[in-house]
């Protein structure tokens, strides 16, 4: 089979021009084209009034061999690749142990699923509620600030992706096709077939939650076992060799006390697990700080967006609500940019311990709400992570320094928004010329419980503000309308990446210093999104079950 790159067509193309386009392509009489698929649908809207699809498309001929061989220097026409997951072994059917995992994100759900299907019977730890459970709670918290600290937009069955977009596309290295395995399970388990083929693919939150059962129901089918509302307070190690410097896991404690042993143990904790990663650091497992951003939530109509993208060709059911990508490099050496952009979207309330607040955004598969809204993210160091608090020098040493730093900024917009989970917000001209927002213009902002008009500048640190109010105007050159008078800021984004790495061996993907540990996902610092962290949670349930077979 053939793999044809860069196809392009008319927006409005008929379906008859698809064929032809890949005749002419070839060279090929149509009795020559046995089928074709389309494997990846892209578009160009560069040019508004002429907005092109670009295809790539798999496609079997009763010449392949002698095409490959015509176009042997054309880099558009190649072998297609296989694209198929090929499962790294199968288990013994006496199985002396079985794998765990803690969390049941995206990524603890693929190390679970991959694990399953090869016969290894994981049993998954999970702190927070069933899905449809942690979804009440969640919805309850933004219609009556009722908060509860284990299940929540971060906590819970489906991690913090759930309440999201549902966005799945990713830009890591992907040479084992491991993408393909995670779009076909989600197809499988109900997602609209369309994901596996358009060039940003995404869900929203009520397709997600039927997904997500569905898929807990096959690992349990397969032998394995889901436990919700428990939290791990103790993972048990013991020294190898009679020596400190490494440690073998031998299972886990629970907060009911509890003890489940096991020899591999798969750490997929999400970023907001900041009590484990003090455990983690209390008991010597290596870990390090490292970057992440901070920054507000900016909302406009989406229909802004649209005519600004997409012109004429604004509301084409193809194209759908318009999405952007934007980044700034300022004066003071600071960046800028866009981030978990969501068309169509809310801004949503996405606390998860009591007395700091925390924004986050979300669309339903529709995307059809008035808003579109995005972070606007400013890069923070470690050398950042002392700014207001009151042992800098203490905290500079204190490798998980960066919760520190995100907790001050979310007590921060607490007080700001009025203490009752309210958030504050700002008009962004009011923040550009440093003035206090005293009610919305068109944009209406779509937080719940919610919102506090009040001044942004006290929210974040100079050089962020400082960074942000020279950013939104070069968007503006970039987007027509992007720094509107009536855009809307919301206070605070600080949950963009995990604060911490828990580092682990490029071969094994076991800590460097905890054998049988394996951190995975978005909490270890390995991920960034549903895409890459299922991704990254099938290498971990691959490399768990290559030393099991051993």
């Amino acid at each position: 089979m053939l793999r044809l790159t860069n196809i392009k067509l008319d927006l409005d193309h008929q379906p008859e021009q698809l064929q032809q386009a890949i005749l002419d392509k070839l060279a090929i009489e149509k009795e020559q084209l046995v089928e074709f698929t389309v494997f990846k649908r892209g578009y160009d809207a560069r040019q508004k009034s002429q907005i092109q699809l670009i295809y790539t498309l798999d496609v079997k001929t009763t010449l392949d061999d002698e095409l490959l061989q015509t176009f042997e220097n054309d880099t558009q026409v190649k072998l297609s690749p296989d694209t198929r997951y090929h499962f790294v072994g199968q288990a013994p059917t006496t199985l002396s142990e079985r794998p765990v995992v803690i969390g049941f994100g995206p990524c603890g759900l693929f190390v679970a699923l991959i694990l399953a299907q090869m016969g290894f019977k994981p049993i998954v730890l999970e702190r927070g509620k069933e899905v449809r459970q942690r979804t009440k709670d969640t919805f309850g918290f933004w219609r009556k600030k009722i908060l509860n600290t284990e299940s929540n937009v971060q906590f819970g069955e489906g991690g913090a992706g759930t309440f999201s977009d549902g966005k799945l596309y990713s830009q890591v290295k992907d040479p084992k096709h491991y993408s393909r395995k995670v779009l076909h399970e989600f197809v499988d388990a109900g997602a609209p077939e369309e994901i596996l083929y358009v060039s940003k693919p995404h869900i929203g939150t009520f397709k997600l939650v039927t997904m997500v059962e569905q898929m807990r129901a096959k690992i349990i089918e397969l032998g394995g076992e889901i436990r919700f509302e428990q939290r791990v307070d103790t993972i048990n190690m013991t020294p190898v060799n009679g020596t400190s410097d490494k440690k073998q896991v031998t299972g886990v404690t629970l907060a009911t006390g509890e003890v489940i042993h096991t020899k591999h143990l798969a750490l997929a904790i999400g970023h907001s697990a900041r009590d484990t990663f003090q455990m983690l650091v209390e008991q010597g497992v290596f870990v390090k700080a490292k970057p992440f951003s901070v920054g507000f939530r900016i909302e406009h109509e989406q229909s802004v967006i649209d005519k600004e993208r997409f012109g004429k060709n604004a509301g084409h059911p193809i194209l759908g609500a318009a999405d952007y990508k934007l980044v700034h490099h300022c004066k003071n050496g600071r960046s800028v940019y866009s981030f978990c952009m969501c068309p169509g979207g809310t801004v949503v309330a996405a606390a998860s311990e009591e007395g700091r607040l925390v924004t986050n955004g979300m669309s339903q598969y529709s995307r059809h709400e008035r808003n579109a809204n995005s972070a606007i993210v400013v890069g923070i160091e470690p050398k950042d992570f002392t700014y207001g608090s009151e042992d800098p020098k203490s905290e500079a040493e204190n490798v998980l320094a960066g919760i520190e730093f995100q907790r001050r900024l979310e007590e921060k917009a607490f007080k700001l928004g009025g203490e009752n989970y309210d958030a504050p917000v700002q008009l962004v001209g009011d923040f550009l010329n440093g003035r206090k927002s005293g009610e919305h213009g068109d944009v209406e902002p779509s937080y719940k419980p919610g919102v506090k008009y009040c001044d942004l500048s006290e929210s974040l640190p100079e050089y962020a503000i400082d960074a942000i109010r020279e950013a939104l105007p070069a968007f503006n050159r970039k987007i027509k309308g992007f720094s509107m008078d009536d855009a809307t800021l919301t206070a605070v984004e600080t949950r963009t990446s995990s604060p911490i790495q828990i580092t682990r061996d490029k071969e094994t993907l076991e800590s460097l210093n905890v054998k049988g540990l394996y951190p995975a996902g978005e909490g270890a610092g390995y991920a960034g999104g549903i895409l890459s962290a299922g991704i990254d949670g099938i290498k971990v349930a691959e490399a768990i079950a290559l030393s099991m077979l051993k």
